[in-house]
């Protein structure tokens, strides 16, 4: 069966003109996320459900549940295999897990800055690693987003990546970044985004890895002693559907919303390019340590990872390639 990538569903957006009432019976699709509702993937998330029901003249909507409110994300990935779940926007480190090609993602310094990430997320070849997802793991990929690239902010002074070693480090819980911090040498500690503000506060953490929309607006900055402006690894997002949904659905349904999903997941990356640099000049603008580093501070670290994951992943010479092709 032949899925539908985002820029193979453009082509069929002409579907979009017949209208899909005649086809399967009215649904309201469920979406899972992880992040809060003021989050830019939840709103995303939001806005695509209002734009497939206009779009259907109500026939079909879409009811967002944010925040874990339906589990973690390798629950919500299972229950989108088992069919239990329509639709769920995720970070791509639970298909990671699954697909480790995806591991080359989280390559260290793979993106240059925040608008050279999109533009490697928006190639076609990068955008060709969704293909394989139905038969591998049982969901479509419709498109990447983002979030914005890595910072660090830890609770005691830091100079160098020497004073990380040890330390009790929050990461999003998949292989990549942990094997990134394990050659650091800090002690790479898996936590749900809902614990990691009282976490970081009570010492049960030193340190976290945490895009710059996250430390400033859930406030992660209040704790920190210093926050370490590093743009060391992109961190994608995934819309995905249930295979087992996608198949019960006609063409003119799937070119719908393969369309408006990919439009509002790629509008993603617009809003972190614009707003990333805000985020960290408010964080900055609060007077704590600030500190600007770039791929000599972490060392052979860098070098380590490739060796972990150039073997792993097939795909991490192709994504050099696509990076190389889209600097500028």
């Amino acid at each position: 069966m032949n899925m539908v990538t985002p820029f193979k569903a453009v082509a069929l957006g002409a579907a979009l003109a017949l209208g899909i009432g005649g086809a399967a019976g009215a649904k309201e699709f469920r979406l899972g996320l992880i992040t809060p509702p003021p989050h830019i993937w939840t709103q995303a998330a939001e806005a695509f459900g209002a734009d497939l029901a206009e779009a259907t003249d109500g026939a079909h909507s879409v009811q967002v549940f944010p925040a874990r409110q339906l589990g973690n994300e390798a629950q919500m990935l299972q229950q989108l295999q088992t069919g239990a779940l329509d639709m769920a926007f995720l970070t791509i480190a639970e298909v990671s897990n699954r697909v480790p090609e995806f591991g080359a993602l989280y390559a260290p310094y793979l993106a240059n800055d925040i608008a050279h990430a999109g533009r490697i997320l928006r190639d076609e070849r990068t955008q060709g690693m969704l293909d394989p997802l139905p038969q591998e793991v049982g969901v479509v990929g419709l498109g990447f987003g983002m979030a914005g690239l890595r910072q660090i902010v830890s609770r005691g002074e830091i100079e160098t990546a020497e004073d990380l070693a040890g330390l009790k480090l929050r990461i999003t819980p998949f292989e990549p970044i942990r094997d990134f911090y394990n050659a650091v040498g800090a002690a790479p500690t898996p936590m749900p985004l809902p614990d990691v503000y009282d976490a970081l506060a009570n010492g049960q953490v030193d340190a976290i890895d945490m895009d710059a929309e996250l430390i400033w607006i859930l406030k992660y900055y209040e704790h920190a002693d210093v926050v370490i402006n590093s743009d060391h690894m992109m961190f994608p997002m995934v819309g995905l559907v249930s295979a087992r949904v996608w198949s019960q659905l006609s063409e003119e349904e799937r070119a719908t919303i393969a369309e408006l999903m990919a439009r509002h997941i790629d509008g993603t990356i617009d809003s972190y390019i614009a707003k990333d640099e805000e985020w960290l000049a408010q964080v900055e603008g609060t007077g704590k340590p600030f500190m600007e580093v770039g791929p000599d501070f972490f060392g052979e670290a860098i070098s380590e990872w490739e060796a972990i994951w150039g073997p792993k992943s097939g795909t991490l010479d192709m994504l050099r390639e696509v990076a190389a092709d889209t600097a500028e």
